[in-house]
């Protein structure tokens, strides 16, 4: 949880060069948000990630076109058509809001929920992520999320596992950030993924981000994993 927590405890300057408006901070490439907190009404990003794992029995691919936009400002919607290889397997749409800036516009808070349909067992599930990001200073910033997987008010098991996600980030050159995010998810479908990225700007409004890492599934053992997500903003 320590890295949960670093971009809350981090001291605020008496003299800082950042502006109180929403801190520019990178977006982690698995765990997609839905536009950056802040978005501006009107704002919208087209995106596809796809993901795979580079060795074992199971070499689908996972990939899954959306469509972010921010219906206003600091609140943004999302629809989501997951696929692995050619079958179409869920039905997805997200919700996002923010709540304002901390730290002297350093930092900054929302929430995000998502909405699951498995059209295979015909089965609704929900998740909700408390998110802060933070900017260090002009190279280094992060990203942390905390929150509840396949939420049930009665519980069950495998019903509200924790999701806990840190992204860090460091923007090496201009339209060229490096990254390392980590993810967990706690239940008996869980997994705890590293997966070190790189995000390059290749045109105005066009972003690719690639990663190369590593997932070990609940009850597995760590593989290789490769993803890459095209970008393109409006």
């Amino acid at each position: 949880m320590a890295f949960l927590l670093i971009g809350l405890c981090s001291p605020a300057e008496a003299e800082t060069d950042y502006p109180t408006s929403y801190p520019d901070v990178p977006e982690p490439m698995i765990f997609d948000m839905m536009r950056p907190l802040g978005a501006k009404r009107g704002q919208m990003e087209a995106n596809t990630l796809a993901t795979t794992s580079l060795s074992g029995p199971d070499r689908t691919v996972q990939w899954a076109p959306e469509v972010e936009y921010a219906l206003a400002d600091g609140f943004a919607v999302e629809g989501e058509l997951p696929f692995e290889d050619g079958r179409l397997t869920e039905l997805k749409l997200g919700l996002q809001a923010a709540f304002g800036t901390l730290n002297g516009g350093r930092s900054a808070h929302g929430v995000q929920y998502l909405g699951i349909y498995d059209r295979q067992a015909r089965h609704y599930r929900s998740s909700f992520a408390y998110m802060v990001v933070h900017r260090y200073n002009p190279r280094w910033s992060s990203v942390s999320m905390a929150g509840l997987g396949d939420i049930s008010l009665s519980g069950g098991r495998g019903r509200n596992a924790a999701i806990i996600n840190h992204s860090l980030f460091y923007d090496s050159t201009d339209g060229q950030i490096l990254g390392l995010e980590l993810n967990y998810r706690g239940g008996s479908d869980g997994y705890v993924l590293a997966m070190p990225q790189i995000h390059q700007r290749l045109a105005d409004k066009v972003n690719v981000q690639a990663g190369l890492g590593a997932e070990r599934p609940h009850g597995g053992v760590f593989r290789p994993k490769g993803g890459v997500r095209l970008i393109r903003e409006f």
